[in-house]
This record gives C-alpha cells, structure tokens and sequence, in this order.
C-alpha cells in the first residue's frame, strides 16, 4: 500500500518525474474539458432540452445560488472560479468508482496547488474588487497592530486548506485497503460509498472556504448591505 499516488512514478530523469498524480489530473482536465465541449456545443434556450443539458444547468445553478449565499453578489463573476475548484475535486473523488484509478487529490501536490491557487485568487478579486489601496488596508483592520497576524491568518488558512483535503483523501484511501484485506466482500462496497459521499462533501468545503475567503476579501466595509449575506434569488 502506498501513501499517495506520486509515489508511482512512470518515467524520471533527473528532476523531471512523471507519476501517477499528473497523469490522472490531465487525463481528469481532459476529460472533462471535452465533455463540457460535447455538452455545450448544442445549447439551445428552448423548453425542450436535452438531458445533459439540463443536468449540466442544474448544476450550474446550483453553484451559482451557494455562491450567492456566501454573500458575493455578482457571483457570475466568481462562478468559473470556484465553480472550477469545485467540480475537478469532486470528479476527482467520484471517478475512484474505477478499478485501478486513485484521486490526484490523495497526493499533497495537488491539494497544495489548489490551495495556492486560491491563495493568489482572493487577493485578485479583493483589488479587483475594492482597489489595491482599499485591499491592503485590510490587514491593517481594525488597526496597524493586526498587520502581522493578518499575513500569519492568509499562510495558515492556505496550509489548512491543502492538509484538510489531503488528509481526508489519504485517510479514506487507507482505510479502504485496511477493510479489502480483512473484509473483501461486503464492506468494500458499503466503504466505498462512504468514500465517495466523504469526496463530495470535501469538494463542497473546499469551494465554500474559497468562497467565504473570497467574500471577505471583496466585502465594502462601507456598504452595510455587504455585511449580512443575502439569500439566493429565487
């Protein structure tokens, strides 16, 4: 048993490696990038739609309107985003139903490059949003003295953001070995749906952590109505 998929490496010369991890992420980016071609390719504003397309705006908007509870208000803007980060985890931990395949999110790499991926988009929508004056003075809020502990909180919650997933993958990728070898026949069915309602949860509070960072990042202090969430149009 292995810890993570990076410890199964394909081809290496000198620092150049190519693993597990990379070939499941592109072949992941992949297929997906050509199933929302082949989906989005024939859209059509009629009432009679095709299934895909009705699943695929289902799940459009329904991004869309967590996004919008969080309290962002455009959250058009932020919807490739974090709608993005959302969907890759949670086919990453869906597509595990494959024998022999293993989630790039059980591998730190992976986890670590969607944390700072969200670590460089907070700071972007935050200027984007309020300024580059406006954004900085956040860490200093409510007064100078903060300033340290502000840059201490936007390492930390980046840290955390990639152990959390990571370490939940891994574990249940573990356990799932542990109860195939004393168990092989009822309970690895029963696990891995477990496995796969655990990948899905962890997706949702991977993009709801985004977002809220997000949130705060761009909320006016000035604008009352930015402080309260405002629910989801219906």
């Amino acid at each position: 048993m292995h810890l993570s998929p990076d410890e199964i490496v394909f081809w290496q010369s000198g620092f150049a490696r190519l693993n597990l991890t990379i070939v499941t992420t592109w072949g992941l980016m992949a297929v997906m990038g050509i199933g929302a071609w082949l989906i989005t390719r024939r859209l059509t504003p009629d009432t009679k739609i095709s299934g895909w397309q009705n699943f695929l705006e289902i799940v459009v908007v329904g991004i869309r309107d967590q996004i919008a509870e969080v309290g962002l208000k455009k959250a058009e803007v932020f919807l490739p985003f974090i709608g993005t980060l959302f969907l890759f985890i949670a086919m990453s931990n869906i597509c595990t139903i494959i024998p022999f395949y293993e989630a790039p999110t059980g591998s730190l790499s992976t986890t670590a490059a969607l944390a700072i991926c969200v670590f460089i988009a907070v700071p972007m929508f935050g200027i984007g949003a309020r300024g580059l004056g406006g954004y900085l003075k956040t860490y200093i809020h409510p007064t100078f003295i903060m300033l340290p502990f502000n840059i201490i909180s936007e390492l930390s919650r980046t840290l955390a953001l990639a152990v959390r997933l990571f370490g939940n993958i891994m574990s249940g990728a573990m356990m799932a070995g542990i109860v195939i070898a004393l168990a092989p026949l009822l309970f690895p069915i029963l696990l891995k749906a477990l496995e796969l309602l655990t990948g899905m949860v962890q997706a949702y509070i991977f993009s709801i952590l985004a977002t809220v960072y997000i949130a705060a990042a761009t909320r006016d202090e000035h604008d009352p109505s930015s402080r309260t969430p405002k629910p989801a149009s219906k």
